[in-house]
């Protein structure tokens, strides 16, 4: 049988929309996975293009130790381990006995930008 694919939604979403998820989920209706961001600006500001690069190249790999992630993402093991600390401390990472995971198989980014 097929594992199905663990899907993650990156979005921004105020803090109503977080509690009207949580309710929902209270009352089981499935919510799917999801990483709120406030702003577009602090989405933008915590998802550089050197993070997505590491985002890319952990999707679907499992726990690994900042050294593999470098490896993985052709850069200095010190400039990794400064981005993937970010990410933990953003909650987009989890920090694991084995080194740190992102436990999807995919990515979905979801807003809106609305006129001013």
């Amino acid at each position: 049988m097929a594992r199905e694919t663990k899907i993650v939604t990156l979005s921004v979403a105020s803090r109503a929309d977080v509690i009207d998820r949580m309710k929902g989920a209270f009352a089981g209706r499935k919510q799917g996975n999801h990483i709120s961001f406030a702003t577009p600006e602090l989405l933008w500001g915590t998802l550089t293009a050197k993070r997505w690069e590491i985002l890319r190249a952990m999707t679907g790999a499992g726990p690994l130790s900042i050294r593999e992630v470098a490896r993985c993402v052709g850069r200095d093991v010190k400039a990794v381990h400064g981005d993937v600390t970010a990410l933990v401390n953003a909650g987009v990472l989890d920090k694991t006995k084995e080194g740190v995971s992102f436990p999807y198989d995919a990515i979905h980014v979801d807003f809106v930008v609305k006129a001013a």
